[in-house]
């Protein structure tokens, strides 16, 4: 019942070299075993002994040794080999781990990549080739498997970088009794179809283009603001040197939409307002004409009395005051213009839009 109640672990390298381990201390209790095998068949098999122990702190724990043939047959005694623990016999061919991928090539076209390696010598329909990859985006790698001795797969995307590492796995049941996989190959990083030396290149490029970015924006807010401070800074000068030019549609609504266009109705309703205006903005130091008369009067007439420059044929009730009032808040004039029996002083600096 001991004999079967062994537990071994057996790995035949590649078809190359075998490996027969056990739990040495939990098994044999600090007892020292030894181990022989023989790949012979039938009745005179000649048994060899262990040529490379495996220790677990100075115990046999294991034996390497080379393959020879497709049956083996082993037995594990007491160090002195007078009693035998343990022993089985089975197909060396259906505990084979194989190889690691040869010459690796990664073809890139769009969004589909392309793995492939050498073949094996031998057993190759019993081989697939396994792709693992992910992006710093996923948790968990994304498996992909062949025949030996090309696997492909597509939807990668450009702006990512992947890790990528390939192996070669052993068909089960059909060649193995146990699910033995190659050791992964080197990890590789790509993005875009570019061989990287790691994923943290794309983070700093990344970076990189932030910075970039955020860079160029503030500059250009900056050139922004400094525009605008300079343009509020140039419209004092520009409105000094050209002022806008008032639009006096907004004068004429009244005699428009009130009067129908009706100059001499729209001027009489009107009047007394124009008048009431322009005696509020009447400066000090204007002289009515009613002064300057009292003044002549006293001064026995050393200056002749003003001239009228603004008057109306229909207003002859309004008083003396009046007239000279207007008279002062009427800028001197260079030119006189008549319309409908008025006649209007005008300078430079006035026009009329009837």
């Amino acid at each position: 019942g001991r004999k079967d109640a062994i537990n071994t672990t057996i790995i035949n390298f590649n078809n190359e070299k075998m490996q027969i381990t056990w739990a040495a201390r939990e098994l044999f209790h600090n007892n020292n075993v030894s181990f022989s095998y023989t790949f012979d068949e039938g009745k005179h098999k000649v048994w060899k002994p262990c040529p490379t122990y495996l220790l677990d702190q100075d115990y046999n724990s294991g034996c390497l040794f080379k393959t020879e043939g497709p049956t083996l047959a082993i037995s594990i005694r007491n160090s002195n080999g007078s009693e035998e623990f343990f022993s089985k016999k089975f197909k060396s061919d259906f505990y084979i781990k194989p190889n690691r991928p040869e010459n690796v090539t990664f073809f890139w076209k769009d969004d589909t990549l392309t793995v492939s390696c050498n073949k094996p010598e031998r057993a190759v329909k019993c081989l697939q080739l396994e792709l693992q990859y992910k992006s710093k985006f996923d948790k968990e790698w994304q498996s992909r498997t062949s025949r030996c001795c090309s696997v492909e797969d597509q939807g990668f995307d450009p702006r990512k970088c992947y890790s990528l590492r390939v192996r070669m796995k052993r068909l089960v049941p059909l060649c193995n009794v146990v699910n033995y996989s190659s050791d992964w190959e080197a990890e590789t990083y790509w993005m875009n179809g570019t061989l990287l030396d790691s994923c943290d290149d794309d983070d700093i490029t990344s970076q990189s283009n932030t910075i970039t970015v955020l860079s160029c924006s503030l500059a250009v807010l900056l050139m922004m603001f400094i525009l605008l401070i300079l343009l509020c800074k140039c419209q004092r000068p520009q409105i000094s040197v050209m002022p806008a030019i008032p639009d006096p549609k907004y004068i004429f609504v009244d005699l428009l939409n009130d009067h129908n266009g009706n100059f001499q109705e729209w001027l009489d309703k009107t009047d007394h307002v124009l008048l009431q205006t322009k005696l509020e903005y009447e400066e000090p130091e204007c002289i009515t004409e009613a002064e300057s008369q009292h003044e002549d009067e006293k001064n026995s007439d050393k200056q002749g009395p003003l001239e009228k420059i603004f008057t109306f044929s229909g207003t002859a009730e309004n008083s003396d005051l009046t007239a000279a009032q207007i008279a002062c808040l009427i800028p001197a004039s260079n030119t006189i213009a008549s319309f409908a029996g008025f006649h209007i002083l005008m300078n430079d600096d006035m026009y009329v839009m009837l």
